[in-house]
Formats: structure tokens, sequence, C-alpha cells
């Protein structure tokens, strides 16, 4: 596995875990989270977000269906399923800077067909 894949996946553990202090660790300040429902920059309002995310979720489950990277970026399938019962299919692109930092998290919701 690469570095980035690597991170990637570090990334989706902790979160996984709901441990917002792991995931604030790997946010670079400017980051960009973006998704079907919300669009936030700055490092401050993305944990406010993943924060408000893990208060909604009891649990969270996420299994990698398959993983792309490029030079800065891994792009993952992913399964996710919240409280035992809400499935989602997405597709997570996270863009890393030159430390290793996330500057940018875009999710799209797909199905499960």
């Amino acid at each position: 596995m690469t570095p980035h894949t690597d991170l990637f996946l570090t990334y989706l553990r902790h979160y996984a875990a709901k441990d917002l202090q792991a995931i604030s660790a790997m946010f670079a300040e400017d980051i960009h989270l973006r998704d079907w429902n919300i669009s936030v920059h700055g490092k401050d309002e993305a944990i406010r977000e993943t924060a408000k995310n893990f208060t909604e979720a009891e649990s969270i489950e996420i299994r990698v269906l398959v993983t792309y990277e490029n030079a800065d970026t891994v792009a993952g399938e992913l399964h996710i399923v919240v409280d035992g019962r809400v499935d989602l299919y997405v597709v997570d692109v996270v863009t890393f800077n030159a430390q290793g930092s996330i500057t940018a998290i875009r999710s799209y919701k797909g199905r499960e067909d």
C-alpha cells in the first residue's frame, strides 16, 4: 500500500471509531469538506460538521470496497452502515498536501446496485 492510501484508511478507521481528536490532527487548516448536503471550508467548520455526524450516529461501520490513488489523492468506494440500519454507498475522494494532511474530502452518494 502507498502512504496516501495508508493515510486514507487511517482516516476511515478514526471516523468509524468516532475519534474526533485523531481526525482533527489529520486535517489541514484550509480543508474543504463537501458532500451531498454540505460544503464547508476551514478546519474549525470541518471539525464541527464531523462532530455533528458523530453525535447523530450511535455506530458507524465502514467497509472499503476498492481504492484508487494518484499523486496526491485517494478515492475509495465505501459501504457505510450507520446504527446497524442505514446503508450508504459512497465514494470519498480525499486529497493530501505535501505534509500528509487532508486538504479536501469530497463525498458522493451512490446506490447499492
